[in-house]
Formats: C-alpha cells, sequence, structure tokens
C-alpha cells in the first residue's frame, strides 16, 4: 500500500515536472515570437546633426547611419520655421499649461541637450523599421533606446519632465504590451508633473484645463470641416496602402481613431492584409470592415 502511494506520488511529481516543462516551453516560444521581428543595434554612437532634437536624432555604429524616432513620446519642439511647426508648437504648448511658447522652445533645446548627455556612452537600439516619417528626406524609424546604463531613453525623458507620452507605441522588445508601457510613461508624467519637474515647473495649472478644452474645440472645427468636404472617409474602390498612408489617412478607414491608427503604424510593415489582425483593438468584425479599403503595395 505504502509503495502504491509512493509510485502515485512519484508519478503526480512526473506529471507536474512535465507540466511544468510544457509551461516553460510555452513561454520560452511567446517570447522568441515577441522578439522575433527586433533588430539589436549595439555600439551606437549619437551622429552630431543639427536636425536632432529629444526625440528624433541620428545615430551610427560607425558603418551605417539611422535617423531614429522614440516609440510613446513627444519632447517640446525647438524651432518653428513652418506653419506646421507653428501648430505644433502650440498645441505643446497648451497641452503644457505653459503662458509662453518660449518657455515651450527653450525645454525643447533643454530635452535635446540632455539626450546628447545620457547618450554620450555606447548604447542600444531595438527596432523593427516601422517607417517613422518626418520632414527629413531620409527614412526616420521607430526604436526604443536603452542607454549604457540600461535605462530606457522614453521613461527618463518623461520621468524627467522634458517630454509628454504621446505618439506611436507598440509592444516593446522584452514582450511588455504594449497598453502596459503607455500606462507607466502616463503614471511617470502624473509624477513629474506633481513634483513640477522639468517643463512642469513653468506650466501654470490654473490654465492646463483652459488650454486643452481650447485645443480639443479647434481639432473637433478642423475635422468637421473635413467632414463637410467630404475628407473624412474613403469613397467606394478607394483603399490606403497599410505601410505608407499617414497617421491621418489612416483615420479615414472606418472605425480608426487616432489610437489605432498609431497602431496600425506602429505594426509596419505588413505582409498581407490579415497581419492587421495583430493589432491591439483590430479584431475580426473590424477587420473585415477595413478590407475593401485597404492594400499592400505589392499587391498583398
Amino acid at each position: 500500500m505504502r509503495a502504491g502511494c509512493v509510485w502515485n506520488f512519484q508519478m503526480f511529481s512526473g506529471f507536474s515536472f512535465l507540466r511544468a516543462c510544457f509551461g516553460a516551453l510555452l513561454f520560452f516560444g511567446c517570447w522568441v515570437s515577441a522578439q522575433a521581428d527586433w533588430h539589436r543595434l549595439e555600439n551606437l554612437r549619437l551622429v552630431d546633426h543639427p536636425a536632432n532634437d529629444g526625440d528624433s536624432f541620428y545615430v551610427t555604429d560607425g558603418d551605417t547611419v539611422w535617423l531614429l524616432r522614440l516609440y510613446f513620446v513627444d519632447c517640446p519642439e525647438t524651432t518653428a520655421d513652418s506653419e506646421t511647426m507653428v501648430r505644433r508648437l502650440r498645441e505643446q504648448t497648451r497641452y503644457f499649461g505653459l503662458d509662453r511658447h518660449e518657455d515651450t522652445l527653450r525645454f525643447g533645446h533643454k530635452a535635446t541637450g540632455q539626450v546628447r548627455e545620457w547618450l554620450a556612452e555606447p548604447f542600444t537600439v531595438y527596432t523593427v523599421f516601422a517607417d517613422g516619417m518626418g520632414r527629413s528626406s531620409t527614412q526616420r524609424f521607430f526604436a526604443f533606446v536603452v542607454t549604457a546604463d540600461g535605462r530606457d531613453l522614453d521613461f527618463l525623458l518623461v520621468e524627467n519632465g522634458l517630454a509628454r507620452t504621446h505618439g506611436v507605441g507598440r509592444q516593446d522588445f522584452r514582450g511588455m504590451h504594449r497598453d502596459d508601457r503607455q500606462a507607466h510613461l502616463e503614471n511617470l508624467e502624473v509624477a513629474a508633473m506633481l513634483g513640477r519637474r522639468g517643463i512642469w515647473a513653468v506650466a501654470n495649472p490654473d490654465r492646463v484645463a483652459e488650454l486643452r478644452r481650447i485645443q480639443r474645440e479647434e481639432d473637433m472645427a478642423l475635422r468637421r470641416i473635413r467632414e463637410d468636404l467630404g475628407f473624412a472617409g474613403l469613397r467606394e474602390g478607394e483603399t490606403l496602402d497599410l505601410n505608407s498612408a499617414s497617421r491621418e489617412e489612416l483615420q479615414r478607414l472606418p472605425r480608426i481613431g487616432p489610437a489605432l491608427a498609431e497602431r496600425i503604424e506602429a505594426g509596419r510593415p505588413y505582409r498581407s492584409v490579415d497581419d492587421l489582425a495583430r493589432v491591439s483593438g483590430i479584431g475580426p468584425a473590424t477587420l473585415e470592415q477595413l478590407r475593401p479599403f485597404v492594400r499592400i503595395a505589392d499587391g498583398g
């Protein structure tokens, strides 16, 4: 009887061990899958370039030069040399609750200088080479940047009040879900606001809500104009290329707002329309609604 009990216990232990091994293999397989698209670029240096700012800059490994755009964060602008940049500057000034555009530009330059210090030693970049667009003729790629001492650059910028949580994001190179990383960044932003660090030190807390309301109303007014003129949605037979359409163009697709447009942009490149199913927030029903309006440039 005791022998039977021992055998049963040993058999149970064996099954538990096998289940544990299977679970570990499954986890490892999922982790490997999550890492499969990532390219790790090591021992990079910052390139001294006049176009560099806090969230977009040139880097090199000594042979190749890349122009990168950070995921998830948006640093204050450093220039107002075009109508587009002036509108961005105004929107940022309102977001941060500032009374002067000059302060926004000042902290944009401060963010640029701080990134130069943080990246003074060789650093690591993780990218899937998703198109980050931008004004430069050089193609720009979204990326995560890790400093020489292992700190994530987007976290550093936000927690020091030199950037806001804003823009394109995706599941990161460690397998952290997009929403989890964004939530963490939002918490860091709140902490920076309460600590009045960086740009938040000159923010006017009494005007933040009012200025953001003004910006929302202007955005809604512009959207209504687009809708009235027929530019808000796609006409029958009109399609967009998933790998090259701008974020604004993607929002012309049915059921696609700013957040989903950012996720679609961050998920590039796509090899087929069915790849949209891997974008968080796009289920089978939404995919079927999108299918008549999207394409892959090579016909996929």
